[in-house]
């Protein structure tokens, strides 16, 4: 069975400064591409096309029991199966530990992955595929008008897949989209100011949608990535 999102991959050009970008957002030190903080980790493949995230990497403790049961709910991890979303398993007994941080403290650093967004032109396709076949839970499902958008909250491990659906898009069989990422910082004010000392754009917080928490936007050294960093309440 799947026990976590163990890394999220990410195309983008080393003559950009894509991995310095990254060290500099997260206030921790990669080693050869790979950066990690508490709950996942990035690794950053060079290349020369446009920056974006390509693919999700699940743990399991065993791929051969975890591809036997998947094979069993009719699923095979190709990317038609998974609807233009690459997702693939690796193997772990425990996680690795985050990496190091560089001057920032813990607290103004980016400790964790609170959630990675996946568009989607046809949600109940993705209950099916997330919950129904790869065995996550779903913990809401929820139209907004307001937001124009249908959400719907995957537990994974200690941080949530979400699928976002464009209400006005109306259903489709198009692809999904592996589209963007919400860090969680223990210190938000905290995190911004280093942010934007260090030379990254970023907003100004504000509050977010989950009662009792702060967010704000980050606009550079993201690689395409659209980003925000969310404290306040922590884990879900």
């Amino acid at each position: 069975m799947i026990t976590g999102l163990d890394h999220l991959a990410l195309k983008a050009s080393f003559v950009s400064g894509a991995v310095g970008a990254y060290e500099t957002l997260l206030g921790r030190k990669a080693e050869g591409g790979k950066l990690r903080v508490g709950n996942v980790g990035l690794v950053i493949e060079d290349d020369a096309s446009t920056a974006r995230l390509t693919s999700m990497v699940f743990a399991t403790s065993s791929i051969e029991k975890t591809e036997r049961l998947l094979e069993r709910r009719g699923l095979t991890l190709t990317s038609a199966a998974t609807h233009g979303v690459p997702i693939a398993l690796v193997e772990r007994a425990e996680a690795p530990p985050p990496s190091p941080l560089l001057k920032s403290s813990e607290a103004e650093s980016i400790t964790s992955l609170d959630h990675v967004v996946i568009r989607s032109p046809n949600p109940e396709r993705a209950i099916a595929l997330y919950a129904g076949r790869l065995g996550l839970d779903l913990r809401l499902d929820r139209s907004n008008p307001a937001w124009n958008a249908r959400l719907l909250f995957f537990r994974c491990g200690d941080l949530v897949i979400e699928i976002a659906h464009n209400l006005k898009k109306g259903v489709s069989d198009g692809p999904g989209e592996l589209w963007g990422l919400s860090w969680r910082t223990p210190n938000v004010a905290g995190c911004q100011a280093r942010l934007k000392k260090a030379g990254v754009e970023v907003s100004e917080p504000r509050e977010g949608r989950r009662p009792g928490t702060q967010v704000f936007g980050v606009e550079s050294h993201t690689a395409n990535v659209p980003t925000i960093v969310i404290g306040g309440l922590g884990r879900w």
